[in-house]
């Protein structure tokens, strides 16, 4: 058995201590089959999400690709949650179920079957949190900005935005002074949120101009795009002094989709917290054989749930899925549907299976992604380690890069992981923000596909908030 302490919280040394001291008298008592500890794993968490998709102990088996039970089986707990009076039943119930004779089924109600991750049904309820938001908002009482770390998003820090414009002004100049200045300038903006940060950076732009007499500013095409279309009419009224404002239904994945016409055209791209909601994959790797994550969502506490709205538990897969074709209008009173929603979403789970590769050629690779990339990213990392395959981020990345400008440049403000390392650092996702995912992106991923692209991908830290965990990703063209 091997125990892996995966986070660096202050002050959780006597629960991490108290962790292994039950653990070790359950072994001492014969509470796990002699056969399971050469293959067990504990994994020992704290997951700064309140809101996440684990409960306080889990448990991951393994299977080859025919479904059948492998050795290796993991036990993962969160400290955050533990609770000391119920800890030794905890530990005891997942040392039985590990093996490959345990059972867990009966303790919830699952609303789908295994899936890889990026298939799961958590970013159905994703979608429909940015396609109701208002009626969300309506219900909690809060706006989603008020969810996040502070109150608010890094993307409106104002010396962060004026910093920004001076950057883009700088690149106008010089392609002005070289005679290479396009008649119309093109910038993009992808997830607009309130439109709080297009609007201040229009302002900032527009006095920059003026104070400089450069007469950028007329020549500004500033386009919005989001799949939200109650979030583009929210940043509508946020930007309705810039006339130069268009507002694009579009997808993140696939931006050159929508936008093709302005290949090659686009000298500034900008996205926040954006990818950080895009779907993605998991990959572990284990004594050198690497393994799928599989899930499936799933309500543990299904009965209280149940009698609190008036349904039948048996009846709550198939009310689920109504909710994410339809949306809460399917209850008759819309209030009704978004209380119901925010029930199960509160309860929402997350069973997980490590699912064998023959190789990493076997993932669900994302465009832009090969087995070579990632063997190559993989160099010089931990050998036990467990990463995501940021399969939505760098689908975006590989449909966006060709709508820039020779000298065009993008920029991400998101919760990268710069270095691989960092996957035994600390939990890195998904967790929830109030109605959907948030989660960490695997930066040197997206840096091997910049590499086969013709780009050069840059990290900085978020220097305007301290404390701030957000990264700033940037591009350049390679020579």
């Amino acid at each position: 058995m091997i125990v892996h302490l995966n986070h660096l919280q202050r002050g959780q040394a006597a629960g991490a201590g108290g962790l292994v001291s039950v653990l070790f008298d359950l072994l001492e008592e014969g509470r796990a089959d002699p056969r399971l500890l050469p293959h067990l794993r504990v994994h020992v968490d704290w997951i700064q999400y309140r809101q996440n998709f684990r409960e306080a102990v889990t448990v991951r088996r393994a299977i080859d690709t025919r479904g059948d039970p492998l050795a290796l089986a993991e036990v993962a707990v969160d400290l955050r949650q533990v609770r000391p009076e119920t800890l030794r039943e905890d530990l005891a119930r997942a040392l039985s179920a590990a093996t490959a004779e345990g059972d867990e089924t009966g303790r919830h109600v699952p609303l789908e079957e295994f899936v890889p991750l990026r298939q799961s049904l958590i970013w159905r309820f994703n979608r429909l949190f940015w396609q109701h938001l208002a009626a969300w908002e309506e219900v909690s009482g809060r706006g989603f900005e008020q969810a996040l770390p502070g109150s608010r998003s890094d993307a409106n820090h104002p010396v962060a935005v004026a910093d920004s414009v001076a950057d883009f002004w700088t690149l106008l100049r010089d392609l002005d002074k070289r005679g290479q200045l396009p008649p119309e300038i093109f910038i993009l903006e992808i997830g607009v949120g309130t439109g709080t940060r297009a609007a201040l950076w229009l302002d900032r732009f527009r006095e920059l101009d003026v104070e400089r007499g450069t007469g950028f500013y007329p020549r500004l095409r500033f386009l919005l795009g989001d799949y939200s279309t109650p979030i583009l009419d929210r940043a509508g009224a946020a930007v309705r002094d810039h006339p130069e404002v268009s507002f694009i239904a579009m997808d993140a994945l696939n931006p050159i989709k929508t936008l093709a016409f302005l290949r090659y055209k686009i000298l500034h791209i900008h996205l926040t917290n954006v990818y950080d909601n895009l779907p993605h994959d998991e990959i572990v790797r284990r004594d050198g054989r690497f393994y799928l994550v599989e899930a499936r969502a799933y309500l543990p506490d299904a009965d209280r749930i149940a009698a609190a709205l008036g349904f039948p538990p048996g009846e709550l897969a198939q009310i689920a899925g109504k909710l994410l074709d339809i949306g809460p209008d399917y209850f008759g009173d819309r209030r009704r549907g978004v209380v119901w929603w925010r029930e199960v979403w509160s309860g929402l789970r997350l069973e997980e299976r490590l699912v064998a590769l023959a190789d990493l050629a076997e993932a669900p690779l994302p465009g832009g992604v090969d087995a070579v990339a990632l063997e190559e990213m993989l160099r010089g990392a931990p050998d036990d380690i467990r990463f995501h395959l940021s399969s939505g981020a760098a689908e975006s990345f590989v449909n966006t890069l060709p709508l820039l400008h020779p000298r065009g440049y993008l920029q991400v403000q998101d919760i990268f992981v710069t270095q691989m390392e960092e996957y035994r650092q600390g939990f890195r996702g998904p967790g929830k923000l109030d109605g959907s995912v948030v989660n960490w992106v695997n930066g040197p991923l997206l840096r091997e596909v910049g590499t086969r692209a013709g780009y050069d991908v840059h990290f900085a830290p978020f220097r305007y908030r301290e404390g701030s965990r957000t990264s700033i990703l940037y591009t350049t063209q390679r020579d």
